[in-house]
């Protein structure tokens, strides 16, 4: 059984008008970072649905991938650090 992977950008908008354009869960007011931090927090997913009734499996799906692709693409530039003394 092959399980369909769903694109992000189908689910996560950035609107200006909308959070001051943090990204969102589209047709929600609901931040990708607070979906996120209710993970980390503990929530489980059931747990979210239940209280989130606007939010789907999908839209967690989402946010994670979300948060993946972001990471992904950050660029780590390291830096000589200098020792004390010299």
């Amino acid at each position: 059984m092959y399980k369909i992977v769903m694109n992000w950008q189908e689910r996560i908008v950035v609107d200006p008008k909308t959070l001051a354009g943090k990204p969102v869960v589209k047709g929600t007011r609901i931040a990708v970072e607070f979906v996120l931090d209710l993970l980390a927090n503990g929530w489980h997913e059931p747990e979210i649905l239940q209280n989130y009734p606007r939010l789907t499996h999908e839209d967690i799906q989402a946010c994670l991938r979300y948060a993946t692709a972001l990471i992904k693409s950050e660029r780590v530039y390291p830096i000589k650090v200098l020792q004390e003394g010299i």
